[in-house]
């Protein structure tokens, strides 16, 4: 327990760095750029899971139906490669929301101070 309480304490202390600019950053900018970065690699945490469970379930699906069907193997490829750029564009697009977040935080004025 020492251990994640260190290691996670070491991961958001940069953010209260960045929080700065230079300057003493007050608690409540620390606290909340440290709640930014957490919540933003909380977010692609989950993203890159839910995408490769989707993925693989995609492909895996994709595979058994070429296999009942051989002569429809075209088809099914081109639809599950359609299908994985569609769940591939959700993670892509929490990555788009995670750099906002970190560096051009619009909450920013409102809880950063």
């Amino acid at each position: 327990m020492k251990k994640i309480l260190t290691s996670t304490v070491l991961a958001l202390a940069p953010a209260a760095a960045l929080a700065a600019g230079g300057e003493v950053a007050s608690p409540s900018t620390a606290v909340f750029f440290a709640v930014t970065v957490a919540a933003a690699g909380l977010g692609l945490a989950i993203a890159a899971f839910g995408g490769a469970l989707g993925q693989g379930n995609l492909a895996g699906r994709a595979m058994e139906s070429i296999a009942r069907q051989p002569e429809a193997a075209g088809r099914i490829q081109t639809a599950m490669l359609l299908g994985l750029a569609f769940v591939e564009s959700l993670v892509i697009y929490m990555l788009l929301i995670a750099f906002i977040l970190l560096f051009a935080n619009p909450f920013t004025k409102l809880f950063g101070g």
